[in-house]
């Protein structure tokens, strides 16, 4: 059966369709409450010489759907298959970053504390979303200060033989070794992290108040001092929280955009409070035709639609190829439509055909009301227009001035790979071999915005045998950094390494080995370009190609890997001239050291007469090193490709 025949026996009932290609990928999902109906328009709409439309029908051969009970199923099912699939003509989420939460781990024997941005039914116990984002790593910071609840990638299903660094500076109770705390103790610290990530500030300060003076009559005064300081640092977190609740409005999000030659900037704001606590940023290039976008609502709704609006900007817009309406309809449906929490206020620049849809979703699955609303004046509509105006900027910024702040850099590295604080200072490993010969490692360094060349080292590898890249990083890993924590000198903000998982793993042990277990670490790997981060390696990193932080890890690791090399050569130079004169009979080190100084090279000397030769050591010698280079030596050939 072929597409137009197929087309015409799709059910008239809701669901979704999904076009594919010869050679069987989904290269475009939508919805529709009318199956039939909305697919048949995609015909129209080629024939009357619709050139993206007309493409899109070119290239696709075959359609599945999947029926569903209602707009809402449909909704969602939509936003899981174009996340799933990422079919190249839909409107693609690509930054999709969410906020960070503390999770607690309550289905564990000791209980640890994270800042994690993924959500999963594991026992744990999440609190957040926090905006900004580096609010979420404060909150853990003071959890380790005050409840001593670790973070650190140690096993806690067994004991081990010694404690980390971060029990001996009062940042966790020790619960990796067996006698430093008890189950008890245990059990009480993390019953006060759930009352303080709760809110529940008054019940938590009654608790520590009764083990306080309970301790201090028991003579336990070390342990009533630390609940003293716990009990003082929950008091002003209170003093704070009630002021924020007296002048607290209602949680919104503001949307607005700026769209030219092609290119479009959207801006987010996350209101909290009554205050703009965080700004989001997404970018698009060459955006598919709005046919090409469009959901269920046919071309005569989706036209009066764009009529009703009174912003004179979208309609300039769509007259040129671009209808931001598709634009929010697809945009606001990835966003929300899976998240733990969504604001009790949207605000939009612009109307979109299934916008009460989405509401009633939103609100469906918060339990609550959701408003999802086109402001037309007052402040709201003022909230708008500040978005835009700094989409505006933001489109600059991106398709105008192309070279960011290092400032601005460093805050999206923080952000991407979730590092706690701003990053200063940057190591990154490789390793270099050719078949496991003369196998070396390199430590480049950034710091500061700029490569610090003088901070640059290079390790010769010494305990391991032929090809293993693993033991090799873990041994240089752990050379660098046990060196540093003799010299008590500081750990740089991110260790980064040149390669894959494997890669990664080696280097965590030898940072575990050593008792760095909070230290952030990362991976980058050739080819894929994605970032794994140590801990979260079922997450990794995809960064938009165009990302100045992609850029910025991928010249570090590129001149990790040409100051590796450089030096590979450099000892494989080295091998050689050392190599080749010995192999002949009768040249030991000496004769060897002799004919060096002499020529000056071993180049001068394989390319020395045999008369030559016989001017430094005895005819009989002179004339096996001729024969040797000039009956036997190596053939000129292509130099092995390095690792």
């Amino acid at each position: 059966m072929d597409l137009h025949e197929k087309i015409r026996t799709l059910p008239t009932q809701p669901g979704v369709y999904l076009y594919k290609n010869a050679e069987g990928q989904v290269i475009y999902v939508g919805k529709a409450n009318n199956l039939r109906s909305r697919v048949r328009s995609y015909l129209l709409e080629a024939s009357q010489a619709n050139a993206k439309t007309g493409s899109l029908m070119r290239e696709a051969v075959d359609l599945d759907y999947i029926l569903v009970a209602n707009e809402h199923e449909a909704l969602a099912l939509e936003n899981n298959l174009i996340k799933e699939r990422k079919p190249r003509f839909n409107i693609l989420l690509r930054d999709d970053k969410t906020y960070p939460y503390v999770k607690l781990t309550l289905a564990d024997r000791y209980p640890k504390v994270f800042v994690t941005r993924r959500l999963r039914k594991d026992g744990s116990a999440y609190y957040g979303p926090y905006f900004p984002g580096n609010l979420a790593y404060r909150v853990v910071e003071l959890i380790h200060r005050s409840f001593l609840l670790p973070s650190c990638k140690v096993d806690l299903s067994r004991y081990h033989p010694r404690a980390c660094l971060q029990y001996y500076i009062h940042r966790c109770l020790g619960p990796c070794v067996e006698g430093l705390t008890t189950p008890e103790i245990y059990r009480n610290a993390v019953r006060d992290a759930q009352l303080f990530l709760e809110g529940r500030h008054s019940e938590l300060e009654r608790s520590l108040t009764e083990r306080m003076n309970a301790a201090a009559d028991a003579e336990q005064f070390e342990m009533a001092a630390r609940l003293r300081d716990q009990l003082s640092t929950v008091r002003q977190l209170s003093e704070k929280q009630r002021i924020a609740t007296a002048e607290q409005n209602d949680d919104a999000d503001v949307f607005g955009f700026h769209f030219e030659d092609g290119s479009l900037a959207v801006n987010l704001f996350h209101m909290r409070a009554g205050k703009i606590v965080d700004r989001r940023e997404f970018f698009w290039e060459d955006l598919p035709d709005p046919m090409e976008l469009s959901g269920d609502a046919p071309q005569s709704e989706q036209a009066a639609s764009r009529a009703e609006r009174s912003d004179a900007s979208a309609a300039e817009d769509t007259a040129r190829g671009f209808d931001p309406a598709q634009v929010f309809s697809a945009l606001l449906k990835q966003l929300y439509i899976d998240q733990h929490y969504v604001p009790r206020s949207i605000f939009v620049p612009v109307d979109f055909p299934d916008r009460e849809s989405l509401g009633a979703l939103l609100s469906e699955r918060a339990g609550r009301r959701i408003e999802l609303a086109v402001p037309q004046r007052g402040e709201k509509r003022s909230l708008v227009d500040l978005a835009g105006q700094n989409a505006r900027q933001s489109h600059t910024q991106r398709f105008r001035v192309l070279a960011p702040s290092r400032k601005a850099i460093q805050d999206a590295l923080a952000d991407a790979l979730m590092l706690p604080e701003l990053p200063r200072r940057i190591e990154c490993f490789d390793i270099s071999h050719i078949q496991g010969a003369e196998t070396v490692a390199s430590l480049v360094v950034w710091e500061d915005g700029q490569m610090n060349k003088s901070a640059y080292r290079k390790f010769k590898i010494q305990t391991v045998k032929g090809v293993d890249d693993f033991a090799s990083m873990r041994e240089v890993v752990h050379r660098r950094y046990h060196r540093l924590r003799d010299e008590d000198q500081p750990m740089p903000s991110l260790v980064l390494i040149d390669g894959g998982l494997g890669q990664l793993h080696a280097a965590a042990d030898a940072l575990e080995e050593l008792g760095f277990t909070s230290q952030p670490l990362a991976s980058i790997a050739k080819r894929e370009e994605v970032i794994y981060l140590y801990g979260s390696e079922d997450e990794p990193v995809v960064l938009d190609r165009r990302s100045p932080v992609l850029h910025l890890v991928q010249l570090i690791r590129d001149e990790s890997h040409r100051f590796a090399v450089g030096y590979h050569r450099q000892r494989r130079a080295m091998r050689d001239r050392d190599s080749a004169l010995l192999d002949v009979a009768g040249v030991g080190q000496q004769t060897r050291q002799r004919l060096l100084t002499h020529f000056g090279s071993l180049r001068e000397v394989q390319q020395a007469t045999e008369e030559s030769l016989a001017a430094v050591v005895p005819a009989r010698l002179a004339q096996s090193i001729w024969r040797h280079f000039h009956t036997n030596g190596p053939q000129a050939g292509e130099t092995p490709k390095m690792k």
